[in-house]
């Protein structure tokens, strides 16, 4: 109930010191970044969920995409997809939104078998998201349901960066102003394929580079700190 409460690298040992030897404890093992690094010293993973809703405790993940960054660089070559298979019927009203059908979702593979891989992606690493509550959320309830520990993560959300950035603009925020495709648009970004989880991943990294760019014009600057946002 208080974990949320401490920092995250004590998180980290806490959880580590519950974990049953395996998947959970390797993960939790590796060290988190330096809050104080520079953010060109730092492995960062660009992540995007799809999911049947937005409650982790009753809706499940059905595919996840993520991309690698390292030194400030879109590592494109690191870019990956994966469908999840869930048991249960995908509504029709989200099936509409992501384009995943229960046909779709049969031909990945089960959460047991994804989450694994997922989580050896991430160990050691900082976790872009957009809104990255969801992932954070979703991952979290996954962890704990087959682990029995918590998913522990340094964070960088382009969502909050978006929102600082408009109050010191002093621009009132509109509905929908922070959501990813009409962030884009400001950078003079292209627009994709909205909800596909890999090209969502994609887009939020080059959002990122850019809001970057703009907080911090000189690199040597860019300290992980300034832009990390963990839940």
């Amino acid at each position: 109930m208080f974990e949320r409460f401490l920092s995250k690298e004590f998180q980290r040992r806490l959880g580590f010191s519950k974990a049953a030897p395996g998947i959970m404890q390797e993960y939790l093992s590796t060290p988190l970044p330096v809050k104080n690094s520079s953010c060109r010293e730092v492995d960062i993973v660009a992540l995007d969920l799809e999911t049947t809703g937005l409650d982790p405790k009753r809706d499940s993940i059905l595919s996840y995409g993520l991309v690698h960054m390292q030194r400030m660089s879109i590592l494109l070559e690191t870019s990956q997809h994966e469908l999840i298979a869930i048991p249960e019927e995908i509504p029709e009203e989200t099936a509409v939104i992501h384009g995943i059908t229960d046909d779709v979702s049969a031909e990945g593979r089960p959460l047991e078998e994804v989450l694994p891989e997922l989580l050896s992606q991430l160990a050691g690493k900082v976790m872009l998201a957009h809104y990255a509550k969801i992932e954070q959320n979703f991952i979290d309830v996954a962890c704990r349901n087959l682990y029995g520990a918590p998913f522990v993560i340094r964070t960088i959300d382009t969502l909050v960066l978006a929102r600082r950035l408009f109050e010191v603009r002093n621009h009132t925020i509109q509905t929908g102003n922070l959501r990813l495709f009409n962030l884009r648009p400001q950078y003079n970004l292209p627009q994709y394929r909205a909800h596909n989880a890999l090209s969502d991943a994609v887009a939020t990294a080059e959002l990122f580079l850019a809001m970057a760019a703009e907080m911090f014009p000189k690199q040597e600057n860019c300290n992980l700190e300034r832009f990390l946002t963990d839940l």
